[in-house]
């Protein structure tokens, strides 16, 4: 009895010391987390969002840094764009739904933006004089956290800090007629972008929705992107040099609109929150 006793005990401490290294080699779940950029009393800073606060951090949001003791309310500050690239690129053709009757893409077509177009949320759209069709387009935005070049895929997502909301506002006649994008894809206020940077949430697999005054006009998951996050990362790094802070818009799905003055555009990504814009004319 005491032999079987001892083969007990020796079974069940065995079992238990392999569960436990198992559960020590299995990586860490994740925690969301949301970095905003923000100003307040004259005040340019990061800060991470919790709740209705922002906490302040001291240091480099792209380097070494700290929380600080000194929260604000969220109600008392103003939300910028989420950071301050160098670049802003960005993908035509990333989902089936949009390309249509077209095959896919077989690698990633990328076009720049300019950093200028870009706004934050609760800034305006405004429509440019000369232009007669603008449309909205609802997308998951990347931004890269350290420097990439030539980065392999499975290595790429070591190099986003996280995904924020993005409208890639196109003006339709200028994108047909101009032999370049650079003003119907770059015109000022034609890159919405925000409300905050999230990291620690399914880059790949999270719900898209666009709304019109309230109606939805595009919806669609991320896992449904030709090419998804990694992918994107990789290919852009092995010819263009990411610096920390780059946005890249991954893409719109289905069907775009027009927009006009008096709109108001909602972009919504799972896990990261509402940018939201309304819609003027030049003066």
């Amino acid at each position: 009895m005491n032999r079987y006793r001892s083969l007990v005990v020796f079974f069940m401490t065995a079992v238990f010391a392999v569960w436990l290294a198992v559960s020590h080699a299995l990586p860490a779940e994740k925690t969301a987390t949301k970095y905003a950029r923000f100003e307040a009393d004259g005040m340019v800073a990061y800060g991470i969002v919790e709740a209705d606060k922002v906490r302040v951090i001291d240091g480099d949001l792209f380097g070494t840094w700290k929380p600080t003791e000194k929260t604000l309310p969220l109600s008392e500050v103003k939300l910028l764009v989420p950071c301050e690239p160098t670049k802003v690129l960005a993908c035509a053709g990333n989902y089936k739904s949009h390309l249509g009757d077209a095959p896919p893409h077989p690698h990633p077509e990328m076009f720049f933006k300019v950093p200028s177009c870009l706004i934050a949320c609760g800034d305006e759209i405004v429509i440019p004089k000369g232009t007669d069709v603008v449309h909205y387009e609802g997308e998951l935005v990347i931004v890269i956290g350290k420097r990439a070049r030539n980065v392999p895929e499975d290595r790429a997502l070591d190099y986003v800090l996280g995904v924020t909301c993005g409208n890639d506002v196109s003006a339709r006649d200028w994108q047909k007629n101009d032999v370049q994008w650079w003003r119907a894809k770059g015109s000022d206020t034609f890159g919405p972008c925000g409300p905050w940077i999230v990291s620690g949430i399914d880059y790949d697999d999270l719900l898209l929705q666009l709304r019109l005054n309230g109606q939805v006009r595009q919806e669609q998951r991320t896992s449904d992107l030709e090419h998804g996050v990694a992918a994107v990362v990789s290919w852009v790094s092995r010819h263009v040099t990411l610096e920390p802070g780059d946005l890249i818009f991954t893409g719109t799905p289905g069907k775009t609109d027009a927009i006009k003055p008096g709109d108001v555009v909602e972009v919504e990504l799972e896990g990261v929150g509402v940018l939201r814009n309304t819609v003027r004319a030049a003066e």
